[in-house]
């Protein structure tokens, strides 16, 4: 009865790591979409300094768009979060992205080497839950 205590366990251990891993993966995979974002943002700014009548598309919903042209590439508005935005600079709003984007990556890394120490829990405890499974199918009580 010993083993058969162990084994679950052991398996309720890796399913509460394989559910932390599957949870990580979904916040990874969420900070990438964000880091892209941040990275196009970044990208169009760049572009767009110091032109005027620079003509782009607004969506309006539905896969429809406006063709407008853009008057001020000197400013920018730029949301910090829970529905807030202000007016900076072109070159302060490319500092702010930048910073967004380097925390991001920060906790990017981070969550990526969380991710690489929960993958080799699950590996190192595996197969002892294999062995005692084979125990177990072999000496059935």
């Amino acid at each position: 009865m010993e083993d058969r205590q162990r084994l679950e366990e052991l398996i309720n251990e890796l399913n509460m790591y394989k559910g932390q891993a599957d949870l990580l993966n979904q916040q990874i995979e969420t900070l990438k979409v964000s880091i892209s974002e941040l990275a196009i943002a970044l990208e169009t700014l760049e572009e767009l300094k110091g032109k005027e009548g620079v003509e782009t598309f607004v969506p309006i919903g539905a896969g429809s768009f406006l063709i407008t042209e853009i008057k001020n590439t000197d400013e920018v508005i730029v949301g910090l979060g829970a529905g807030a935005a202000v007016k900076k600079k072109v070159t302060d709003a490319q500092e702010s992205i930048k910073q967004q984007k380097e925390e991001l990556e920060g906790l990017l890394n981070k969550m990526m080497d969380d991710l690489k120490k929960i993958t080799e829990i699950i590996v190192q405890k595996s197969p002892e839950a294999e062995e005692l499974i084979q125990q177990l199918e072999g000496n059935p009580e």
